[in-house]
């Protein structure tokens, strides 16, 4: 069992979930360390997304509202704090802004950025997992070190109510 081929099997049985949509850079044009584990997701299933952070985000709570279960890719903790605003103050909030009545069901998939065979600099490789965790109080947090924990991880993030935020590490993809 390996780290990527787990992200792989974990991505291919959340496009067979009629109710699933993929969204974020690298999700159809590639380019990304996490793209490749999208191959076999069918396109239709796919929306390439700009580098625009938090409109995903937001675009993301609102696929949510309208039925979808969302997985929102940003591919690094780094672009993940673009989206800040947008998870702490809408999507973390939804629950008690509705009085406990809507639970977007969004999937952050993100990740600590890969550092080899090329160190990317400073503002592509920062884990910034703790912070998350004190940021985001309804968005359940789920910290992916071993392979064997992918494929539960995702399959339990999409059967919850609510929004998880799963965090992947770009340099297991080919060390484990």
């Amino acid at each position: 069992m390996k780290y990527f081929d787990e992200l792989r099997k974990s991505m291919n049985w959340l496009a067979e979930q009629e109710d699933t949509i993929f969204i974020g850079q690298g999700v159809i044009d590639g380019g990304v360390f996490m793209s490749g584990t999208l191959d076999d997701v069918p396109i239709e299933k796919k929306v390439e997304w700009p580098v625009t952070e938090q409109m995903q985000a937001g675009a993301s709570i609102g696929l949510a509202i309208g039925g979808y279960t969302c997985i929102s890719l940003f591919p690094r903790h780094n672009f993940l704090l673009l989206a800040m605003s947008e998870l702490v103050n809408v999507l973390d909030k939804f629950p008690e802004l509705t009085d406990g009545g809507a639970f977007p069901h969004v999937i952050i998939r993100t990740a600590v950025g890969t550092t080899k065979p090329i160190y990317p600099g400073v503002q592509h490789a920062g884990d910034f997992l703790e912070a998350f965790k004190k940021l985001l109080t309804t968005i359940e947090i789920i910290d992916l070190k071993e392979a064997k924990d992918i494929f539960p991880a995702y399959k339990y993030a999409y059967n919850k109510k609510g929004a998880t935020l799963i965090s992947e590490y770009g340099n297991f993809y080919a060390e484990k």
